[in-house]
């Protein structure tokens, strides 16, 4: 079954219920926005646009079930997998927390969260694909080697970087999963006891890793900036010293399916969640946000609703459209080649095939391609999709290995 899902108004118990699709309103304003843009639209943009407009619509054409005894069909409509689409993201997440949990290691985890001052996001944004990269192996950096000196272990961790601040500005920071423990100079497994983490050391070894890699790529050219020698370049990365170079560790968590839970909502998951979208108005669009400066009575951040403009919203939420080729979820220590430890030190394999089909029960309760009136589930029949010359019915041939292969009729 290619993958995909019904076209109803879906609802996910991590959020709630969704009122508005991120398409509509790019159906709305996109095309007037393109005519007149605030800001260079880079082709992934557009790319990435296009195919939210068009996910899980005819454009991409719809498979038909059909009940073998009554007739009754289902139309199931396939997706368009780009990695900024909000609609595909939540099955994307689900499938990789459940193939990342039956490979993880059999001790406690922690959510790890590394965090550069904003003063560095001029520098960022002239070499993107450079410092994100950068980033991300600084940050596993020194997660290894304070595993490393402080305990004699090599961990695992599995690292996704985040552009995005709760206000879609550009806020540059990993999630990571790291294991607490790992394997020792013996080969043999390690859990660490409590939870302490010495904030100081790994803020010190972080922030230097970063700073001299920096360095690094200025004086071998590769850095692009408006600095004239090294000497400008060390007095900007003084003030930014200044600021907090911000490290947060969760308490550990016991069963990777625990850490995989609350883990998934971080990962792969597009910037703006459509369950936060509150409005769509005439030219605006507004969605929720934390307010992490404004604490409530119970010490959490406080809600508030951010209203935009069509040509103030495109630009914000269009800049952390993934770059090209960029790998947004990596695996560093263990985890990044795991054929040379034992199979028992990890989770217990589970073969459980995630899908379309079992999403869609894990959230209805019910099997999609059940006919409820005979209780007999549904077979494929066609399938339909458009192209630029009419729209055509696609048939699989039945008499074929091939399970690709199909023949089609243009509908009338």
């Amino acid at each position: 079954m290619c993958e995909c899902g019904i076209h109803t108004q879906e609802k996910h118990n991590w959020f709630g219920e969704k009122k508005f699709r991120l398409a509509t309103f790019f159906d709305r304003w996109w095309d007037i926005y393109c005519k007149d843009p605030k800001h260079f639209i880079k082709p992934e943009q557009y790319k990435a646009v296009r195919d939210i407009r068009v996910c899980r619509t005819a454009a991409l054409g719809v498979d038909i079930y059909s009940c073998p005894n009554c007739g009754e069909t289902t139309e199931v409509y396939h997706n368009c997998k780009n990695r900024f689409c909000p609609t595909c993201s939540w099955s994307d997440t689900v499938k990789w927390a459940e193939k990342i949990k039956r490979n993880m290691l059999k001790i406690s985890h922690r959510h790890v969260i590394f965090t550069i001052p904003h003063l560095l996001n001029p520098l960022i944004r002239k070499n993107e694909f450079l410092l994100l990269n950068m980033q991300m192996k600084v940050s596993a950096e020194t997660l290894k080697e304070y595993m490393g000196l402080k305990y004699k272990v090599k961990p695992g961790i599995i690292s996704v970087l985040h552009t995005a601040g709760e206000l879609k500005t550009l806020h540059a920071h990993s999630h990571m999963i790291l294991s607490w423990g790992g394997i020792d100079n013996n080969g043999s497994l390690k859990q660490i006891k409590g939870k302490f983490a010495n904030y100081k050391s790994i803020k010190s070894i972080f922030r230097n890793k970063y700073e001299n890699r920096l360095i690094e790529l200025f004086n071998s050219g590769q850095l692009i900036t408006d600095f004239k020698d090294i000497i400008q370049l060390k007095r900007y990365l003084k003030k930014t010293n200044e600021k907090k170079w911000i490290i947060h560790f969760e308490d550990p968590i016991d069963t990777p399916e625990e850490v995989i839970r609350y883990i998934g909502r971080y990962s792969k998951r597009a910037c703006l969640s459509e369950y936060k979208i509150t409005r769509m108005e005439n030219e605006i669009i507004a969605f929720k946000y934390k307010d992490n400066k404004n604490k409530d009575f119970n010490g959490n951040p406080i809600e508030r609703e951010l209203v935009l403009n069509y040509r103030d919203f495109f630009p914000l939420l269009l800049q952390h459209v993934p770059l090209p080729s960029f790998r947004l979820v990596r695996y560093y220590g263990i985890y990044s080649n795991r054929g040379h430890i034992p199979r028992e030190y990890f989770s217990e394999m589970d073969d459980t095939p995630v899908n379309w089909k079992s999403l869609q029960q894990s959230e209805t309760g019910q099997d999609p391609l059940l006919c409820q009136k005979c209780k007999i589930l549904k077979t494929y029949s066609y399938s339909i999709a458009e192209s630029k010359d009419g729209t055509y019915k696609y048939y699989r041939l039945g008499l074929t290995t091939d399970p690709h292969a199909t023949f089609k009729a243009k509908v009338a």
